[in-house]
């Protein structure tokens, strides 16, 4: 069953893109826990954590490292961010394609709240 990040990729529903490649696209949530709130998916749906395997360590990486090459081109980087990947519902996950979250914009506690 495809969710909606899988019909996002597939430009079947609008979304806010921010950064685009190959293998991860980025785009603004619609629900912004900061003033910048943007995830970060791969192009293969991974549905949680949990699902990846021994060889699927460069999708995770390349999350990352999209996230912090568009955190410093989004000039914000010097003053931080944060980077949050939830898994199954009971830690937070609401749509089972595997995502970061990349919160930025203001000073943010720990623990959230």
């Amino acid at each position: 069953m495809a969710t909606i990040f899988d019909r996002i990729i597939a430009r079947e529903i609008p979304a806010d893109i921010v950064y685009e490649d190959e293998h991860v696209l980025a785009f603004r949530d619609i629900n912004p826990q900061a003033p910048v709130h943007v995830l970060f998916i791969p192009k293969r749906p991974v549905a949680t954590l949990n699902d990846l395997g021994e060889g699927d360590a460069e999708v995770v990486g390349r999350l990352v490292i999209a996230a912090a090459a568009w955190a410093k081109r989004a000039g914000f980087a010097e003053n931080g961010y944060r980077v949050v990947m939830n898994c199954n519902h009971d830690g937070g996950q609401t749509v089972f394609h595997i995502h970061l979250h990349l919160l930025a914009g203001r000073a943010l506690a720990w623990p959230p709240g």
